[in-house]
Formats: structure tokens, sequence, C-alpha cells
């Protein structure tokens, strides 16, 4: 991943300030140099968060940190030991956008269709959830696992559980996702359920025409998705599924099952409608992830004050 990263984490102390500002536009495909805020105190958490498609930590960090809870808090105010990690996406082609350059974790079609054309998010979510995964570990070495949060709003939460998911380093204190999405998620729960599916008839939803995961095999022990698995098999099989469509390597693992979640959604979310959301908790459920969700009556594709209490007390619980 040396090759698609601009530079690690700074390790010079100092106030929040854009990386991107009166810098030269990166080439297409390098992750920017993360935005990080270091603790007025003694470092002992560490707190990595991803923006949304189209946005950038300069962006996005400064509303965020500056949002006040209904209990009169801040970010900062109530975890004043969090170093804060925002990471920015690196520039890529976006499909819908007549493939015109934007700051997005992996490419995909409209969420108003969500299962169409999802081979279009394989080769970025290989290379950001390396990346995520790669903040991980240097954040774990730094503080230990149980006091590193992964967070993320929109595609960034969908980039988050899908790092969660293949993650298959030492399991961290927490995640948490804001009006966001699981990738793949109808054929996920479908192999979580047992359930088997087919391609639409105009399209194969997977973009390719031999290799095929869910074709029958002659030799049942080379078909890892068939229908001849035990139950206590299907979570493991539904995250291989995962692991093989965006090509990570393969591990046995299920790290993510010692690692709660919050999910916190609104209910007129007209961008990542809350079905969708609901779906990704159906999907962690059935994974056997520890998960809690919270939806948000009359609110939008954004956080809220009262959003940002629920996930700061749920952080509370889980850190060290």
């Amino acid at each position: 991943m040396s090759s698609h990263v601009h530079s690690g984490l700074s390790s010079t102390k100092a106030t929040m300030s854009s990386p991107e500002t009166g810098s030269p536009k990166l080439p297409p495909g390098v992750f920017p140099r993360p935005l990080v805020l270091y603790p007025a105190f003694e470092h002992r958490q560490t707190f990595i968060i991803l923006h949304g498609r189209g946005s950038t930590a300069a962006k996005f960090g400064p509303p965020l940190l500056e949002t006040i809870t209904t209990s009169g808090e801040t970010l900062q105010s109530a975890f004043p030991h969090a170093k804060i990690v925002f990471l920015t996406a690196s520039r890529n082609r976006a499909t819908i956008y007549k493939k015109s350059y934007t700051h997005q974790w992996f490419d995909h079609w409209h969420m108003e269709e969500p299962t169409k054309r999802q081979d279009l998010m394989r080769d970025g979510l290989n290379k950001s959830c390396n990346y995520v995964h790669s903040i991980l570990k240097q954040e774990i070495e730094s503080v230990g696992k149980k006091n590193v949060i992964l967070w993320g709003l929109s595609q960034g939460c969908a980039t988050s559980l899908a790092s969660l998911l293949t993650w298959d380093g030492e399991p961290f204190a927490a995640m948490v996702g804001m009006c966001g999405y699981l990738p793949f998620a109808n054929h996920i729960e479908d192999i979580a359920r047992g359930n088997s599916f087919e391609a639409d008839d105009d399209e194969d939803p997977f973009g390719r025409e031999e290799d095929d995961p869910f074709s029958h095999s002659d030799d049942e022990d080379d078909d890892i998705f068939g229908g001849n698995s035990s139950a206590k098999d299907l979570p493991a099989e539904a995250v291989a599924f995962l692991r093989d469509e965006i090509d990570m390597e393969d591990k046995a693992g299920m790290k993510f099952q010692e690692i709660p979640v919050f999910l916190g959604h609104g209910t007129e979310d007209d961008k990542v409608p809350i079905d969708i959301g609901r779906e990704a908790r159906t999907c962690l459920d059935l994974l056997g992830a520890e998960v809690q969700m919270v939806e948000y009556q009359g609110l939008g594709h954004w956080y809220s004050g009262e959003m940002l209490g629920d996930i700061f007390n749920f952080l509370r619980e889980k850190l060290l």
C-alpha cells in the first residue's frame, strides 16, 4: 500500500490545519496525508474518522469537531486524551459523475439502485480497506487495541464496515457508522441466511462472466458458498464472499465479532435511505456482530447533536 499513500501520520504536534492547503494536487489513486489533531493532554486514545464521498478531511473535520451535543459537549471536550485522525479518500473517476474525478473511497452506482453495478466497488474497496487497516495497525501499536475507534460517515461508514469485516488484526475498541450502508449487503445477507440468489437476466452484478463464486462445483470441498454447509458456517462463508469480491486475502478469523458497532441513521435520509442502513444492521446481526442501531426522527443525511451524544455515551462504555 505504500505506493498509494502520500505519507504516514505526522509526528509533530500541531493545531488543526489542512495538509491539502497550498499543496499541489496529488495524482489519482494516492491517499493524501491524514489530517491529525493531537490531544491537549496525554495521548491515550485514537479516533480514525472517514468522510463521505466527494468530501475531504479538511472539509469534514471542522464541522464535526464544532458540533455540540444536547448535553453541551464536543468531541474534544468529551475525549480530551484522544488523537483524532481524519483520513481523506484518494481522487478517482466516479462513474455516475461521467467519470469526472472526486474524492471517493470506492466507485459505485446510484444509491437508488444499490444492487446495480456492484463490480464498480471492488478495486476501490480493496485499496481503501488495506489503507484503513494500515492506519489501524499503526494506532493499535501506539495506544493499544482497546483504545482505537474506527468511525465513518456515509461512504466512509461503508468503507469502515468493509474494513471491519475483513480485519484480521487485534480486536479494537469499537466502530461507529453514521448514515451509512454495507457494500454487497444483499448478497452477504443471502449467504448468511443460507439462501441462493440469481443474477439479473440482463446483467451480471459481479461484472464478470466466468469467475462466478456461486456456480456449482463438482467437488463439494471446493464450493465455499454451496448449499451443503451447516448453519454455523454461514457467517464465515458470507465474510469469505466479501473478501473474495474485493480481492482480500482469505482469513479464517472473525475478529469483528469482538468489536462492538454503533450505527446512527436519520429517518429522512434522502441520499442513503434508512432501509439501506437497516439492511446493514441486519447483516451484522446475521454475521454475529455486536451491533446497535439508533434511528433519528426527522434527521436527513447528516449527524446531529443528539446522535453525537449517543455516540459519545457508547464510546465511553467501550474505551478503557
